[in-house]
């Protein structure tokens, strides 16, 4: 065993491969389908987004971000309603994110979410907070 900081991208797929296959022996195969949502501003440069995917009827919120640019227009609550529509759609029950205490739990709590779990100091000096939402659709 060694750390490799820098291996070769099949390498580290292996691993994910690996424990997919894993996984779909004792949960079934998760599905798993990128959710990909970009905002663009009039020349085309990327300004925010959604990052995610769909997997064992849940969709996971990995990354939504928005420059100052366009934060505080609704962009941010338009993104995670078209995300969750996406889901509705796939039917996924669920909705499941992570946001910590500098973040945006204010605006995840506003858009329907509650926190189900809190780590302290993570980073160091602040909370990381694991949130969900039901959607009324799915298993």
């Amino acid at each position: 065993m060694r750390e490799e900081p820098d291996a070769p991208y099949e390498d580290v797929e292996a691993v994910r491969w690996g424990l997919s296959r894993f996984n779909q022996r004792h949960a079934g195969d998760d599905s798993f389908t990128p959710v990909t949502l970009l905002l663009r501003d009039a020349d085309g440069a990327v300004v925010g987004g959604l990052i995610g995917g769909t997997y064992w009827s849940w969709l996971y919120v990995e990354i939504l971000w928005l420059d100052d640019a366009v934060r505080r227009q609704g962009w941010g609550s338009r993104l995670l309603a078209r995300a969750e529509a996406i889901a509705a759609e796939r039917n996924c029950a669920a909705v499941h994110l992570d946001t910590t205490s500098f973040q945006a739990r204010g605006f995840y709590e506003r858009n329907g979410y509650h926190v189900w779990g809190v780590l302290d100091d993570l980073p160091p000096g602040h909370q990381r907070f694991f949130m969900a939402k039901k959607l009324g659709v799915g298993r």
